[in-house]
């Protein structure tokens, strides 16, 4: 398994977005870039985190930063996913697990008592120059988009 960290050059990837347009990291170049990767469209957790993104993303984008959700969901899933709840961020369709083996966070995963392989809720901060910046590994669904500021601020004041 990958494991990526702090300061690692993001892996770069191409893959289709909800609309079937073919979406790379590079083309993100120059700007910083929130990679959330989560299990499953239209599940409880992934819809409070994705809505707590939308609900925030006027503040983000004018902070610099661009969204981009990455699951092993279809474009059709993707589609209804936004469609039901006005997401304005790109999602990802990553049906072949490319990009989550890539950035380490496909693999095992226990859920009343059953083992299955899957999406580990991971989010990524890449820079504007391709670095990652933050890893957050225990998302908290409800507050990530202050989470996700708390904790790139306390790595500047560290």
């Amino acid at each position: 398994m990958v494991n990526l960290n702090r300061g690692d050059i993001a892996p770069d990837f191409s893959q289709k977005d909800q609309n079937g347009k073919l979406v790379s990291l590079k083309d993100f170049k120059g700007k910083k870039v929130i990679l959330f990767f989560y299990p499953r469209d239209l599940t409880p957790g992934c819809t409070q985190e994705s809505c707590n993104l939308r609900d925030n993303y006027e503040d983000l984008k004018n902070k610099g930063f661009e969204i981009l959700g990455i699951s092993a969901d279809d474009e059709k899933k993707h589609q209804k996913f936004i469609l039901k709840h006005d997401l304005p961020f790109t999602l990802i369709a990553d049906t072949d697990q490319s990009v989550c083996n890539a950035y380490g966070v496909w693999g095992l995963k226990k859920f009343m008592g059953k083992e299955y392989e899957g999406i580990n809720r991971t989010t990524f901060v890449v820079d504007e120059e391709g670095k990652i910046e933050l890893i957050i590994k225990k998302v908290k669904v409800k507050d990530h988009t202050n989470q996700i500021l708390e904790e790139l601020e306390a790595l500047k004041t560290a």
